[in-house]
């Protein structure tokens, strides 16, 4: 993903040894597997991680080591600065993700740029998006399945024609539906990776233009039915959307954007998210 650099140093006997290198504020986490039984162990070579936890949070600094064997809960880490550490897994884990990771991470960029978006859309909405996450609380295992969607939430893009996704003027009806689908060709293509962690996230992705009055699509969820984790992106999303400069139109101010979701309070948006994010927007 955009601010991680992962290197495999060294395999044998079915271990691997991985050198990470995260850019300032770049989250990283372990997740348990069904099946999975590996020790993983992770020690700090430079910089520091912040873990959070449900009391608050920990800090590991240079020098500082983390295991479990094996995985049984989500663990979100975050850098603090430019920080490096060795990841070791007693079962070997890198070929199978970072080759995914990078074939979806080109599908998402190549949707921003067709898409008329700057080439940093989805990392600006998944920066969002972690902010309201973590100020509303939400479980580590909450904040790993956002931080993927949030990342890959027009992924479904890939699948609709061009002549429709590049369309200049205002969409016929038959082309809107057409456009609708990408939520769940999103949920989709995350499926088809088999991972557990992409897989949930579809969940997510599909659901981002779903509502809280329940007007939304592709299944008309109202409220509490729609993941929180999907409510957060639509207003991320959309506040991204209205301040972004596109061929077509100039991006309004933050002032105006913040206006207009608030505007929308209760009937687009989950009014809870609304107010976390009027709460965090000042470090925007």
């Amino acid at each position: 993903m955009k601010g991680l650099t992962i290197s495999l140093i060294a395999s044998a006997d079915q271990t691997e040894i991985i050198h990470h290198r995260l850019e300032p504020n770049t989250r990283w986490a372990l997740e348990p597997e069904e099946g999975w039984e590996a020790l993983e162990y992770l020690i700090v070579v430079s910089g520091e991680l912040k873990l959070s936890t449900n009391g608050g949070y920990e800090i590991y600094k240079t020098g500082d080591s983390f295991y479990r064997s094996p995985v049984k809960e989500h663990y979100v880490f975050q850098s603090i600065g430019k920080t490096e550490f060795l990841y070791v897994s007693s079962q070997p884990v890198f070929h199978r993700y970072s080759q995914i990771s990078r074939d979806l991470m080109k599908l998402a960029i190549s949707i921003e740029k067709k898409d008329g978006y700057t080439g940093d859309h989805c990392a600006r909405i998944s920066k969002l998006s972690m902010l309201v996450g973590e100020a509303m609380g939400l479980s580590s295992r909450q904040l790993l399945r956002l931080n993927m969607a949030s990342f890959f939430h027009d992924i479904g893009k890939v699948k609709i024609p061009l002549d429709i996704l590049l369309k200049p003027g205002k969409l016929t009806q038959e082309e809107w539906e057409v456009m609708k689908l990408h939520t769940t060709y999103g949920r989709q293509v995350l499926e088809e990776t088999k991972l557990p962690l992409l897989i949930s996230a579809g969940l997510v992705v599909e659901q981002h233009h779903e509502r809280y009055d329940g007007k939304g699509y592709p299944l008309g969820l109202a409220k509490d039915e729609i993941e929180v984790e999907a409510s957060i992106i639509s207003v991320v999303d959309s506040y991204d959307a209205m301040t972004t400069d596109r061929s077509y139109q100039k991006g309004r101010s933050k002032e105006e954007a913040i206006l207009e979701i608030n505007s929308c309070r209760g009937t687009m948006y989950n009014p809870i998210i609304v107010d976390t994010f009027n709460a965090v927007q000042h470090t925007l």
